[in-house]
């Protein structure tokens, strides 16, 4: 029984000191001393890192005040689950003077939807009075701005359709493609700072048809634009389209708007002055034929109201069916 006790204890004073080992000298050096206490340290250290949470990284939020800087697109985007209903109204132009009451007695228009599929993806349709044209368009956010990331980056594709009477065409054969044209849009923006942002458009149109066989099909024309705040909720706006001199269309100019924001809670009223009649890229970026300076700006708007169609899941849980 003693034994036992004896190697018991023997065994319990081994596990709590060091190993020890003698060399020639007498002298004893104590093995592995240090490295426990670096074994320690290190898992020690993978706690508190474990327990310490990472940085988010920081994204750049209300580049722009809606999905449109005047005529064209911005980087901004429809929320999931949210419709956007959008009302583009344009007169005619001023230059006709007080005959017809400075452009307000005429008028073009387009209502549109806009419905967000996820945050980053927007769809839309429209349909407009100019011309009798619908139009359809995705919009894609590629890349956001944040701490690490400078510029936002969005593509947008878009087909229209007008729907006019056919053209008689002695040579030819009037197919239902003759009415439609393509747009590709790369939107490049940045928020400088809390009152100024500003947007890059590389554009390519592609015409189905168009008038003389010597006039080009495919138009490319680089779009900027920018806005500055005045207010909390008011902004002003500015847009040209610099068609490239090898691909504009013969009779045509660019186009340039300008106009201000306003937001009042749900709405966004955009009221500006622009040189195009219509509101889609087929003609607006394309076929503009009217100069500022020759009275052919137009007073114009847009209307934008959001809807909630899809509840968002931070209201699941509330008993209030009203968001």
């Amino acid at each position: 029984m003693k034994a036992k006790f004896l190697v018991a204890t023997v065994c319990a004073l081994m596990a709590c000191q060091p190993l020890v080992v003698m060399g020639q000298t007498g002298k004893g050096v104590k093995e592995s001393e240090a490295a426990p206490e670096a074994d320690e340290s290190e898992d020690l250290m993978k706690l508190l890192d474990e327990g310490t949470p990472k940085e988010k990284r920081t994204y750049t939020t209300a580049t722009f005040k809606t999905t449109r800087l005047i005529n064209g697109h911005t980087i901004e985007n429809t929320g999931k689950g949210v419709l956007d209903l959008k009302i583009s109204h344009r007169f005619s132009r001023l230059g006709n003077g007080a005959r017809d009451l400075f452009g307000l007695d005429g008028a073009t228009i387009r209502l549109g939807l806009d419905y967000g599929l996820t945050d980053r993806l927007t769809v839309g349709v429209g349909r407009s009075s100019y011309e009798k044209e619908y139009d359809g368009f995705l919009k894609l956010k590629i890349v956001r701005q944040s701490d690490a990331v400078p510029v936002t980056v969005s593509y947008l594709g878009s087909t229209m359709l007008q729907t006019m009477p056919a053209n008689v065409l002695p040579t030819e054969t009037w197919y239902f493609s003759n009415r439609m044209c393509f747009a590709n849009e790369l939107l490049i923006a940045r928020k400088v700072n809390s009152s100024i942002s500003l947007q890059l458009t590389p554009t390519h149109i592609h015409y189905n048809l168009v008038d003389k066989k010597t006039d080009p099909n495919d138009v490319i024309a680089i779009g900027g634009g920018g806005r500055v705040k005045l207010s909390k909720r008011v902004s002003l706006n500015a847009e040209y389209f610099y068609v490239l001199p090898a691909f504009k269309q013969p009779g045509t100019v660019n186009s340039l708007s300008i106009g201000f924001d306003i937001e009042t809670g749900g709405h966004v009223f955009q009221l500006h002055f622009t040189n195009s009649t219509g509101m889609t890229e087929r003609t607006y970026v394309g076929r503009t034929t009217e100069k500022w300076t020759d009275g052919g700006m137009r007073f114009g708007f847009n209307i934008s109201r959001v809807f909630t169609v899809k509840k968002p899941k931070e209201f699941k849980e509330m008993g209030n069916k009203i968001y």
